[in-house]
């Protein structure tokens, strides 16, 4: 059940005034005995009584036997009476705790907990060495009163930025509208992490049955007869569908130009039989590498089978979060068997091609079980027998191959 803090709030400043400390400690905890899990923190926050303060009332309304009647109404200490808190009686307690949480900038680089897990345990007890006694549950209230919160490592730095970043995001952006109007095929490819394939643990969580998660290895250690799969993927921007190819050996150029031809004869080539061009954005790194020349020579061969002029447009160095597969296929393929084992090629497969999304997404996906040696070396003579048309702008980047006649 949701807990609407706006109404405990309303609740609370109608009450305060007309309750004495007795009574306001019971109806906050009648009230979190009667929200559930979490009522005593959502109390705790709205009031501003300690938990142990609500556990008290809770207790005491577990010792009341009948309709006894409540004290009378009156105060229950002086007004300024009771324990002062923490930061009253210590006006540095506050200064002393952030100095601990950022040793680097508003405390002593050399401090002890400078290169420690910062629990709230360790804080209170480095605390404790310069004070009176400091509780953990103290810790968390100083920490919240200074707006810290637990919070994960945000993954926003790029590194160092190519200074044609931004222009080629603006090239890419220009080329594919470019084919999109002519009616061309723009397609997004990129390699998904390798995946370990056996009864092994996945990061995420499915509906079970309480008390029966399905049990897998304890260690992640590869099954010599399964091993890894690497999933490499192609995705129309234009159709909403992708395909994916689900490879057993090497993630080499060779795989990924063969990835590309196995979409254009199942999936691309009905949806644009008149096509001429095909626009391929790619991440200037990895398997189809800018400079990869056996990427080149594979779409070389590509090109002059299916007839094509492959245009290709590389994402700058450190963009590869930017390529459209990502956060439009891959991300929705891995919602789809999160907390799920992949304990066969067949499941990767089923997995993967009963992915969709509201927007329409269709994923077909087949296991590739070619043989991809790593490797290859190519040589100068091979590299000028492909047909290469450089761009104007960055033609490392940006180049289209011609197929041979």
């Amino acid at each position: 059940m949701a807990i609407d803090m706006r109404v405990l709030r309303e609740k609370y400043a109608a009450l305060a005034a007309c309750l004495d400390e007795a009574r306001l400690r019971l109806w906050a905890a009648a009230e979190a005995r009667s929200l559930g899990h979490g009522g005593i923190e959502a109390l705790a926050r709205v009031t501003g009584l300690s938990r142990r303060t609500i556990h008290r009332g809770l207790e005491a309304l577990r010792q009341r036997r009948g309709p006894a009647p409540l004290p009378r109404l009156g105060r229950a200490r002086a007004p300024g009476g009771g324990r002062k808190r923490l930061t009253a009686r210590d006006p540095a307690l506050l200064a002393d705790l952030e100095a601990l949480v950022e040793p680097s900038s508003r405390g002593d680089p050399k401090s002890p907990l400078r290169w420690t897990c910062k629990s709230t345990t360790k804080l209170a007890a480095e605390l404790n060495r310069r004070r009176p006694r400091v509780s953990q549950r103290s810790v968390c209230s100083l920490l919240a009163q200074l707006h810290y919160s637990l919070q994960a490592t945000r993954k926003t730095r790029e590194g160092r930025q190519h200074p044609d970043r931004d222009a080629q995001f603006a090239h890419i952006t220009r080329v594919v509208k470019q084919f999109q109007r002519a009616g061309q095929p723009v397609i997004s490819v990129d390699t998904k992490k390798k995946e370990l394939v056996g009864a092994f643990a996945n990061k995420g969580r499915e509906w079970r049955p309480r008390g029966h998660p399905e049990a897998v290895q304890i260690y992640d250690f590869p099954d010599p007869a399964q091993g890894k799969v690497a999933p490499y993927g192609v995705y129309d921007l234009t159709a909403n569908e992708g395909w994916v190819s689900v490879g057993i050996d090497h993630d080499t150029a060779e795989f990924a130009a063969e990835s590309i031809r196995r979409w254009w004869r199942e999936m691309g080539q009905r949806l644009y039989p008149t096509a001429q061009r095909l626009l391929i954005t790619a991440d200037g790194g990895g398997s189809n590498g800018s400079r990869v020349r056996l990427w080149k020579v594979a779409l070389q061969r590509l090109a002059t089978e299916v007839g094509l002029e492959l245009w290709v447009c590389h994402f700058p160095p450190g963009t590869s979060k930017w390529n459209k597969i990502e956060h439009r296929m891959f991300c929705h393929i891995s919602q789809n068997w999160r907390g799920r084992p992949l304990t066969s090629r067949q499941v990767v497969v089923k997995l993967i091609g009963s992915t969709t999304t509201q927007q329409g997404l269709k994923i077909k996906a087949a296991v590739d079980t070619g043989t991809y040696p790593s490797g290859v070396k190519v040589t100068d003579e091979q590299m000028q027998s492909v047909r290469l048309k450089p761009d104007k702008f960055h033609g490392d980047w940006n180049y289209a191959i011609l197929p041979k006649v």
